[in-house]
């Protein structure tokens, strides 16, 4: 298996400080084209047991050991989900200072959930491991795939919305669309990793209809469909035991039924008992000793859990050598498919392509919400535009923790407006209103910034002043990614708009009717002046391209397409975990009262109205949907039934409409959901144009978790077929037998 290539190396020796030659033999690996499996087995059988242990723990922040003695290379992590962040100093959490790092940033994963477009997923995957590849990163932390339970969670920006389906769909293309670059995704959190307060210790309690049917489905179809090579652990607790280390998830479910072959890493610090880690399912040890060599160690990576400890425990007798062999095949499984992949294609970086596809995700995910007399795009007559809002001019690509990126280039709402307006339209901007500033992050030697007053009245009073003269205001606020808003580690404290927007957004409402109010956030935000305004737009933390994007919309040159993967409730008591009173839990735990009434399954069963559903969004354009048609009355287990659907472009431009399949179960001996999303398809239409689009069910698609069985389970009866634009627009129905 190994060639050996013999070199004549000059060393210095640290013992006898004398510069030393020495000949050294050099394995290089040949018959790359033998199974995966067989070099596995042949790197395992020669190495040693210190070797061995050394590849279970970090070396370095994002590193951990290969073994040089076989040629056998060190793995490289990078966050995050939606760009390759800069380069970190090999044992501190600041940046190392290169000028070669600053990548392309992708939009965030919310934007990419509300495409509703498995294609752009895969697209999205394809062209971030690319700038992996370049930078050799051979692990990819992400995608994030923990549902949307509260809109007070700090990190629901990186996540996929709150429907298990939509993000199933979405997740595999991504993987696939990563790993066909010889980069491993690595999936995460697994699991239940649903707020920030408290989630490095909190021990969720959740029955297991929902753990099975809301918070698991993502990620088992990133395992069994997506094919994924890496998953992360997450910090909070379930079952009373830490999630990184945790039997039941990681043996019985991932490794046991799932059959993951991939490696578990334990997210950066969530590793917390040796024995646990080692028996209960970890493969990697990332993080645990943050302040690294400042704790005086001669190696503090030495003293991981996984580290020496293991070593001596294993000289012991105390583990087996074949639990350990376990995690380094999975470990060098992991190797051969990215770093030592004879076929692993060459990336590229922060290049103008990359920034494009950015643009276009954007601009597929961004949400019409609303559109009163189709006041956009911006018409023809306009001449002079307000712009007023600190996010028109805000980076937004930085903070937020893990995700934070050092860009090389990120066009701002105001510059992309402008450049679109060109010289016939006067575009004037206004902050409006002002964030406290606070310390970058990643920067060594960063200060906290000098506090200073914000007079948040005289900033109104000027845009106010400044807007009674413009054709058209357009105001970009929302969220950004101070702590408290989105961001890592923190939640949100309101679900209302921060710095006295909502006042801001009244006043000039009252001076000029042509107001657009663009947001920007990862979460939904309360709208008390939501009938006060004609126009509404979602979107979302868009990136590099962000400006660019947001202008196409605006002006019209891109027909928005994009809906929303969650629920945006009128007022916080109306979403699930803060109705029943149990978020964020009592420091110590959190019960999931509301089981599997996640969302807008919530809002069915109480009746409630959002102030916009799930699946929803407005087009520049309008669809007509014509009646459903199946090609069965009736199916039984191992059948399908086919339901197909004519939709037609009755507007006078092209767009594309996302017609949503949802299911009912007329009868249950457990409670189900009003109806659940089991289908979508995006389709593009040109004016007058007419599809057909064809959805299949199946016994999947009918079943539900049945705790008493611990089994899922398809009860015969009647089902609801439900075709919509959005979960509160359904267009028709259609009943169906399975026995």
């Amino acid at each position: 298996m190994f060639k050996y290539i013999r070199l004549s190396l000059t060393v210095f020796c640290l013992s006898c400080s004398v510069v030393q030659a020495q000949n050294v033999n050099i394995p290089v690996y040949l018959d790359e084209d033998k199974p995966i499996e067989e070099r596995v087995k042949d790197a395992l059988s020669k190495m040693t047991l210190e070797e061995k242990v050394a590849m279970c723990h970090a070396q370095s922040k994002f590193s951990s050991p290969g073994v040089p003695r076989l040629g056998i290379p060190e793995n490289w992590m990078t966050d995050g989900p939606h760009g390759i962040r800069q380069e970190v100093a090999w044992d501190e959490w600041v940046g190392a200072g290169w000028t070669n790092d600053s990548c392309t940033a992708f939009p965030a994963l919310t934007c990419l959930a509300a495409t509703w477009n498995p294609q752009i997923a895969r697209l999205y995957g394809k062209n971030l491991a690319e700038e992996a590849r370049y930078r050799n990163k051979n692990v990819l932390l992400g995608p994030g795939v923990n549902i949307y339970r509260t809109p007070l969670n700090g990190r629901n920006f990186e996540y996929m919305g709150e429907d298990p389906y939509l993000a199933s769909r979405m997740v595999v293309p991504y993987i696939q669309g990563v790993q066909q670059n010889g980069v491993a995704a690595c999936v995460k959190h697994f699991a239940l990793n649903n707020q920030e307060i408290d989630r490095d210790h909190v021990n969720v309690e959740v029955d297991d209809r929902a753990l099975h049917e809301i918070y698991l489905p993502a990620f088992k179809a990133a395992v069994q469909e997506g094919k994924v090579w890496a998953l992360m652990g997450a910090y909070n607790q379930y079952k009373n035991e830490h999630c990184c280390h945790n039997q039941y998830l990681l043996k019985e479910i991932l490794k046991g039924q799932w059959g993951f072959d991939g490696v578990v890493v334990s997210d950066w610090g969530g590793v917390h008992d040796t024995k646990q880690a080692i028996e209960n399912g970890l493969d990697m040890e990332f993080g645990s000793w943050t302040n690294g060599l400042n704790w005086g160690a001669s190696n503090a990576y030495d003293n991981y859990y996984m580290a020496m400890p293991y070593l001596k425990g294993l000289r012991e007798g105390k583990y087996s050598v074949s639990e350990l062999d376990d995690k380094v095949r999975r470990i060098l499984r992991l190797v051969f498919r990215t770093t030592m992949s004879r076929n692993r294609p060459y990336g590229s970086f922060a290049s103008p392509e990359h920034a494009k596809v950015g643009q276009i995700i954007s601009e597929e995910g961004m949400v019409l919400l609303q559109n009163k007399g189709g006041l956009l795009p911006v018409k023809s007559n306009v001449k002079r535009i307000l712009v007023v809002g600190e996010n028109a001019i805000k980076r937004l690509t930085i903070g937020g923790g893990s995700s934070s990126l050092k860009v090389k280039k990120e066009v701002s709402p105001l510059e992309g407006i402008r450049l679109r307006a060109g010289k016939n339209i006067k575009v004037d901007f206004v902050q409006g209103y002002e964030s406290p500033m606070q310390k970058e992050q990643d920067l060594k030697g960063a200060k906290e910034p000098v506090k200073k007053e914000i007079d948040a009245v005289a900033l109104r009073r000027e845009a106010v002043e400044a807007a009674k003269d413009a054709d058209l205001v357009l105001f970009i606020g929302g969220l950004n990614k101070n702590e408290y808003q989105d961001c890592e580690g923190v939640d949100r404290e309101s679900l209302s708009l921060p710095y006295e927007q909502d006042a801001l957004i009244s006043a000039l409402a009252q001076v000029n009717k042509n107001v657009a109010v663009i947001i920007i956030s990862g979460n939904a935000v309360a709208m008390p002046w939501v009938d006060e305004v004609p126009a509404i737009l979602e979107a979302w933390y868009s990136g590099s391209s962000a400006g660019n994007a947001l202008a196409s919309i605006l002006f019209g040159d891109t027909n928005p397409s994009g809906k929303l993967p969650f629920t945006f409730p009128v007022r916080l008591a109306d979403n699930s975990a803060h109705a029943l009173g149990e978020y964020p839990g009592d420091h110590t735990k959190v019960t999931y009262k509301e089981g599997i009434f996640v969302g807008y399954r919530w809002h069915d069963k109480q009746k409630l109205k959002p102030l916009f559903c799930f699946g929803h969004g407005l087009s520049y354009t309008s669809f007509q949907y014509g009646k459903i048609s199946m090609d069965k009355k009736e199916m039984t287990a191992d059948e399908t039934i086919t339901v197909k659907v004519r939709v037609k472009n009755t507007g006078s431009r092209e767009g594309k409409e996302i017609v949503q399949l949802y299911i009912k179960d007329k009868k249950s001996s457990l409670p189900r959901p009003e109806k659940e999303l089991k289908g979508f398809e995006k389709v593009s239409l040109l004016t007058g144009e007419e599809k057909e689009v064809t959805f299949t069910i199946d016994k999947q698609a009918l079943s539900f978790y049945d705790d008493r069985k611990q089994a899922w389970v398809a009860e015969e009866g009647d089902f609801e077929v439900l075709i919509g634009a959005s979960a509160s627009d359904i267009k028709d129905k259609a009943v169906f037998n399975f026995k």
